[in-house]
């Protein structure tokens, strides 16, 4: 029994579903989401709309594969309501010697100790935002998915080095520090 398909999603305040076809359509504050119901497992689970609560329910509660995506469509829901109506962020900093972001357009401009500056086209519907400092940046959007993928993008560039410290950390993230060679 999925724990997290058992509790029907919530419409909050300003955010509104309406089931289209094969696309379920949420509106909000923020945005607008359309979650695909014609996926490879989506035949699994039936989805529908009752009193401001979007229920998933699935269609075989003996199949362990028709379960399992009862969950994780439940959970997919929930962060689409959570996306347009609250957004989604990923906080980053980087470390380093001469290392440092600047957005311009759609365009961000990292410079990571390459021998040249990557430039990164944002996609469309996330924004990055600069912070105090040129080594700190946010990622936002309405899309859980979009916005975890892109940082983990930029988080790629440059590893966390555990010799030297150096890197494009997440907020919050840390690293352990191992001692160098020894003479």
């Amino acid at each position: 029994m999925s724990r997290a398909g058992k509790y029907p999603v919530e419409l909050k305040n300003g955010v509104s579903a309406a089931i289209a076809g094969d696309t379920l359509v949420i509106k909000g504050p923020k945005g607008e989401l359309k979650l695909s119901l014609d996926t490879k497992h989506s035949g699994l689970v039936d989805v529908a709309i009752e009193n401001n609560h979007v229920v998933v329910t699935p269609k075989d509660a003996e199949d362990k594969t028709s379960r399992a995506m009862w969950g994780t469509m439940t959970r997919n829901v929930r962060a689409a309501v959570d996306g347009v109506s609250e957004g989604f962020s990923k906080e980053m900093y980087m470390n380093g010697v001469g290392y440092k972001a600047s957005v311009s357009g759609n365009k961000l401009t990292l410079v990571v100790g390459f021998s040249h500056d990557v430039v990164m086209e944002i996609p469309a519907g996330l924004t990055v935002e600069m912070g105090g400092t040129p080594t700190e940046f946010t990622i936002k959007g309405t899309d859980k998915c979009q916005v975890g993928q892109f940082a983990d993008k930029i988080h790629k560039l440059r590893k966390a080095d555990p010799y030297k410290g150096k890197g494009i950390f997440y907020k919050g993230e840390r690293i352990r520090r191992k001692e160098g060679k020894k003479k």
